[in-house]
């Protein structure tokens, strides 16, 4: 797993005794949920920046398949 930090997380106790009961694996769980949510927030910031370009650029709003359709429609 290479370098790791610890990271705290407190929980009501009868959601911490239900998990155990159920035998779920939460350590794995968290890790999992934590993984996606940097590649969700990774993909977000992205989108904005490649709005923030088109904005600059001035192609703001029209979509490609709009784009699309216009030129076939007039060639």
């Amino acid at each position: 797993m290479g370098d790791t930090e610890v990271v705290s997380l407190r929980i009501p106790r009868e959601l911490k005794r239900r998990l155990d009961e159920l035998g779920v694996d939460w350590r794995a769980r968290v890790r999992e949920y934590l993984e996606e949510l940097v590649m969700w927030e990774a993909r977000k910031r992205a989108v904005e920046r490649a709005r923030a370009l088109r904005r600059s650029i001035g192609r703001e709003g029209t979509p490609a398949a709009e784009v699309i359709r216009e030129i076939r429609e007039s060639g």
